[in-house]
């Protein structure tokens, strides 16, 4: 039998070998069978399954040649779309505008994780770098046999395979039909998930599409109100749904007087356990409804702490988890002969997500299929959540992410979506929940607070000897980062599932390097275990902005202490050169002026300061530095002016990392002077824009200078959350540079700093 023949006679899948690989010699002599055996082993006319080791299930070709990029992630309105189109189009080697996305859609994508850990280029862009890499190493196979050449000899120009002599589209070769292509999956699922193929993806060198600043094309959408947000979502035969939440925390519905409502016309009412809400036909019926309902609710004395007493709850509460990192040297021992010993304890609050508008999705159940539109940063959570709320398979729920008021962690959004599918299930009709601004605010899983001791040993000449940082504080995940369980949600909570209460902190995560250390952390259980408005879980970068205000101010404190400039201070404890270079970037663009902190005492009203922070978040180094004016007779901080040195390996996308920190600065700037969660010893108080202020337009920064420290020779990690874990330090160490006074406790309110300061 001849090589021909031998070829001819392949089976589909015996060409599959490893992932796909083609058992042929390059060069042999191919009959047009071979040919047509081949083609049909790498793409066939009905989809694969929906898995991970399937090539179809990141990418496609269509009919006319353009590429549709299935992406498990979802982008939180930072530009992750565009980056994501950008390493595919490079890799495929089509043009940008060829390549469209879909993303969060349970149907069509697998779980890479949602919006999580700054993991959307990290992570989801790794895998769909490797998927498209893979996909143009088949197409161009397919397109040699056609030719009957080396594949090593053709080249691909927007998506146009050719050797010289020949040439083939994309949408020759493929379009239409789906790649069969077996992938080499890891067997994770979520931001680990990773399937390559037996490509090797392009040298950085060639990149012509990767790096370049290509806008966001949903930017005039959202400006001129054309963007579908989730709240846009309508359904034939809907209800609106409102739902009805206990004045005193853990209180539930005694009785329900149904007439108080009866002159509003087609409103329905629900009640199981303390679920309770609200549904009618015309949405300002649902809203009438919620407010006139009487309603008589049960006794309840939440255990909630006065909260002038919070923080030393926290420090006398029993500990639940312990966890300490590897020490370094013995620093009992140093401590004991320290020639000094500086100590400081730093404080931090519960913060709300506080997104422009509150959660809503909408649920519809259908012959027993069901189908969840969420602003969930985690849709195939959200699937796994409404179907173990509703009992149901996880195949039969259709879970679609769309876009909603922002998150940033575990917001309120999977709580409208499990309140939603409990509803339609209840009714037999889809159902629209929408939060009020009230209950987005007073009842989204809040980020934790927490008290930080930090303390360092100096020697007879000031050198540290040892260092010391502690944390304790309330779960960063009380009820778990997702709403795939029943338990992380009110949902669940309100209609009495059994209860799982995480326990996780952090360390801080930067580079100074001591003869001695050691790192402890310690969790507290929730002050109410059942349905809680205070309950934690993931607020943007979980715990990282506290626990580096503690860290990188008391940095500051020994280079004051030590009358050393903060810069330098810095520099003398650090080795690691990327963190050198982004703390030299920063300040180098800020004009920064070597000298002590603080400065000699300012005269007049307004006192200037400038402070620096650094931190790193896995892969990411990133320093900031603060330029504040203090108003003494006020109290208030003008963060005027930031300069941000950001270093997260290859850059991907230059406009979209610019503007994603800014974000990041933004937000921060928010929580570090304003954002405190207030309760009584009954409920949230914090509860709309006046009881929880934000930063507003007035009160943003005059300036952000950003330093971009672009690696190719480094894989991209991640810019999501990085350059918010600074941004308090900076700013209370810029605060105490113009005035002398050091501020401990976030956020730095007017109050707060002119109590200080007088």
């Amino acid at each position: 039998m001849t090589k021909t023949e031998k070829a001819s006679n392949f089976s589909r899948r015996a060409v599959l070998k490893a992932g796909g690989a083609l058992v042929v010699s390059i060069g042999m002599p191919i009959g047009l069978d071979a040919v047509l055996a081949i083609n049909a082993a790498y793409a066939q006319n009905s989809k694969p399954p929906l898995t991970p080791d399937q090539l179809s299930s990141f990418i496609a070709v269509n009919a006319d040649g353009s590429v549709t990029a299935y992406f498990g992630k979802v982008d939180m309105g930072q530009g992750l779309a565009v980056g994501i189109r950008q390493i595919v189009a490079e890799e495929l080697d089509v043009p940008f505008e060829r390549v469209m996305l879909v993303a969060g859609d349970t149907a069509s994508t697998v779980n890479q994780g949602g919006a999580s850990g700054s993991t959307g280029v990290q992570d989801g862009g790794k895998q769909m770098r490797m998927a498209a890499a893979e996909a143009r190493r088949v197409l161009v196979e397919m397109a040699a046999q056609k030719f009957n050449a080396p594949a090593e000899k053709c080249t691909v120009t927007d998506g146009v395979v050719g050797d010289g002599s020949n040439k083939a589209s994309y949408a020759e070769l493929i379009g239409g039909r789906y790649f069969n292509v077996q992938l080499a999956w890891n067997k994770e699922q979520g931001n680990r998930l990773y399937a390559p193929g037996q490509a090797k993806p392009k040298n950085p060198k060639e990149y012509k599409i990767v790096g370049q600043p290509i806008p966001r094309e949903d930017i005039a959408l959202k400006v001129y109100a054309k963007h579908e947000y989730v709240t846009d979502i309508r359904r034939p035969g809907m209800l609106h749904a409102r739902m009805i939440r206990p004045p005193v925390a853990g209180a539930m519905p005694a009785s329900i007087d149904k007439n108080s409502i009866k002159d509003i016309p087609g409103v329905q009412v629900y009640q199981d356990q303390g679920f309770l809400a609200v549904l009618a036909d015309k949405e300002w019926n649902a809203v009438q409804a919620a407010e006139k309902l009487k309603v008589t609710w049960s006794d309840a004395q939440p255990p909630f702490i006065d909260q002038k007493a919070l923080y030393d709850h926290i420090r006398k509460a029993p500990v639940r988890k312990h966890e300490e990192k590897k020490p370094v040297g013995n620093t009992d021992e140093a401590f004991k002969s320290a020639a000094q010993v500086l100590e400081a304890e730093y404080e931090w609050p519960f913060q709300s997500h506080a997104c422009m508008g509150p959660a809503c999705s909408v649920v519809e159940i259908k012959n027993d299929e069901v189908t969840c539109w969420s602003g969930t940063q985690k849709p195939h959570y959200v699937q796994e959540g409404v179907a173990a709320t509703l009992g149901v398979p996880v195949e039969k729920v259709h879970a679609i992410w769309t876009e909603g008021p922002g998150s940033y962690g575990r917001s309120d959004a999977d709580d409208a979506a499990m309140d939603a599918a409990v509803l339609a299930k209840a009714t037999g009709r889809p159902v629209r929940v929408q939060y009020t601004r009230a209950q987005a605010t007073g009842w989204d899983p809040k980020g934790p607070a927490s008290v930080h001791r930090v303390r360092a040993a100096l020697d007879s000449e000031g050198k540290v000897v040892a260092y010391e940082f502690s944390s304790k504080g309330f779960s960063r995940n009380d009820v778990d980062t997702n709403g795939s369980k029943p338990r992380a949600t009110l949902a669940g909570h309100l209609r009495g599932v059994a209860l799982h209460s995480g326990d996780n902190f952090g360390f801080p995560d930067e580079g100074y390097e001591f003869p001695n250390r050691k790192m402890t952390w310690e969790t507290i259980a929730p002050l109410l275990d059942r349905a809680s408005p205070l309950r934690t879980s993931h607020l943007r970068d979980p715990v990282g902005p506290q626990i580096q205000f503690a860290s990188e101010s008391f940095m500051d404190e020994l280079a004051a202490k030590l009358k050393v400039d903060p810069v330098e201070f810095r520099l003398r404890h650090l080795k690691a050169p990327r963190d050198i270079a982004v703390i030299k970037a920063a300040a180098e663009k800020a004009g920064w002026q070597p000298r002590p902190s603080p400065q000699s005492k300012q005269t007049g009203n307004i006192a200037n300061g400038r402070g620096i922070a650094y931190a790193r978040r896995g892969q990411t180094v990133v320093a900031v530095v603060a330029d504040v004016e203090v108003d003494r007779s006020s109290g208030k901080i003008w963060a005027r002016k930031f300069t941000v040195a950001h270093d997260c390996g290859l850059i991907i996308n230059p406009k979209a990392l610019q503007h994603t920190i800014e974000g990041n600065i933004v937000q921060s700037l928010s929580r570090s002077v304003l954002e405190d969660v207030k309760f009584d010893n009954k409920n949230v108080t914090s509860v709309d824009w006046v009881s929880y202020p934000i930063i507003d337009i007035a009160e943003a920064p005059e300036t952000i200078d950003i330093v971009l420290i672009n690696r190719p020779d480094r894989a991209p990690s991640g810019a999501g959350e990085p350059s918010s874990r600074p941004v308090a330090a900076a700013i209370a160490n810029a605060v105490f540079d113009a005035t002398g006074v050091r501020i401990r406790r976030a956020p730095l309110t007017p109050d707060r700093v002119k109590a200080a300061l007088s």
